[in-house]
């Protein structure tokens, strides 16, 4: 019947998987947020067994839905073991030599669990949604001469190993989100963890096979995934090139003078509230532009035809120079995203402020990358495309505006105490 999902039509089996999955992971998040008002609740282990409860029914949901056959399944529900494996067998062997951590080491890791905890719940909210809906879509009916089965994902058939590469990245870093997760629910599994750099690992893996699904499933062709991977070394020159530029600017400006304790406790709670709301600023660009890529502008194809092939994105046939303006500004911002996460979990010893100034500065770029593929993708004219810019530059005045008039405010009084 109309309305009715194509999965449940064709494997019914396989929907039926998927739904009651999906479903205890969705009633175990309620009843995690219920029992997290408790403060009875949070003495007692059982919030921890919700949580696992659900993140059990994700890795079911997700090997069950984001494909159509079981040896695949099974697959992708082996990697969540391996990556649980593999964090055991690094925290045996590396932490043979570690003693009891001091209360400063345990402050440090606690604070180093909760960016972990913001990337894991980032990477497994759009990976999931990204292995269920696969770029270029699914084919909404069957295809008798070609074999092709409605549900069926576009790019498998058009393009089998690219999708077979969009799959396996995104569910390597789908199953490392979730093993990260549950490791970090408690502190006697994720303390030795951090320590020994196991977490570090899983991130800068789970990273990498971010970058992997977004350069196979955000395009078609060969070079335009390279073009992505070379985007990501130019933001680490770009980088580099911020943080000698920033370093000089230091150097040149030191003073032999010792400051008090308390300007460096000052200054160190700082170094912690930008590390926090950068990182927040990377999250939010990460998801919303790995989403934007896969699914772009207009959608994808689903038939081919003169010109184009199923599965490619409409808007690159229709207006190539939009979606080029769209796609490279988008994957600028991604790239630049990620890559400022990693840096900031990788956390200096030192933690200079002129390497968060650093990461700020990128941050902006990576915001204007995000504002030039709003513009792009979200109309069809350039003159909307323009008043959207117009808009962007009248709001920065009004800001610029409020700014001077508080100066000027604050200065005035001092002004008016200095003459009496």
């Amino acid at each position: 019947m109309a309305g009715d999902p194509i999965l449940l039509t064709v494997n019914a089996g396989r929907y039926k998987a998927f739904y009651y999955c999906n479903s205890v992971a969705f009633v175990a998040s309620l009843v995690a947020i219920i029992l997290v008002q408790s403060k009875v609740m949070l003495e007692t282990h059982v919030l921890e067994a919700a949580m696992v409860l659900d993140l059990f029914g994700l890795i079911g949901a997700y090997a069950a839905g984001s494909s159509r056959d079981l040896s695949t399944s099974i697959y992708a529900m082996a990697l969540a073991g391996a990556v649980l494996v593999y964090v055991v067998i690094h925290v045996v062997f590396f932490t043979l030599n570690h003693g009891d951590p001091t209360p400063e080491e345990i402050k440090s890791v606690d604070k180093r669990r909760k960016r972990l905890l913001l990337f894991a719940v980032l990477a497994a909210t759009i990976t999931y949604q990204a292995g269920l809906t696969p770029p270029g879509g699914v084919r909404l009916q069957d295809d008798g001469s070609s074999g092709h089965q409605a549900g069926d994902p576009v790019l498998f058939y058009n393009f089998p190993r690219r999708y077979t590469a969009f799959f396996y990245c995104n569910s390597v870093s789908f199953m490392l989100s979730i093993a990260l997760i549950i490791l970090l629910v408690n502190p006697h599994l994720y303390r030795p963890a951090i320590r020994s750099y196991a977490l570090a690992v899983c991130t800068g893996a789970g990273m990498f096979g971010l970058m992997g699904a977004y350069a196979a499933g955000s395009t078609q062709h060969l070079k335009t995934s390279i073009y992505i991977f070379v985007l990501g070394a130019v933001v680490l020159f770009v980088i580099a090139v911020l943080l000698l530029v920033f370093l000089d600017n230091r150097n040149a400006n030191v003073t032999s003078q010792p400051r008090p304790e308390n300007d460096d406790d000052e200054e160190r709670k700082t170094k912690q509230a930008k590390r926090k709301y950068l990182m927040l600023l990377g999250i939010l660009v990460a998801s919303v532009t790995y989403q934007a890529g896969l699914d772009p502008p207009g959608g994808a194809w689903q038939h081919s035809g003169s010109g184009y092939d199923a599965g490619n994105p409409i808007m690159h046939d229709n207006q190539r120079h939009r979606y080029l303006a769209f796609f490279y500004s988008n994957s600028t911002s991604f790239v630049a995203s990620i890559v400022v996460i990693i840096i900031l979990l990788l956390e200096w010893k030192d933690g200079k402020r002129w390497s968060l100034k650093v990461m700020n500065t990128t941050i902006v770029l990576d915001l204007l990358a995000l504002l030039v593929a709003y513009a792009a993708g979200s109309s069809r004219g350039w003159k909307t495309s323009v008043y959207v810019v117009a808009l962007v530059i009248a709001v920065l005045a009004y800001v610029a505006v409020h700014i001077v008039l508080a100066i000027s405010c604050c200065h005035s009084p001092r002004e008016e105490n200095s003459v009496d």
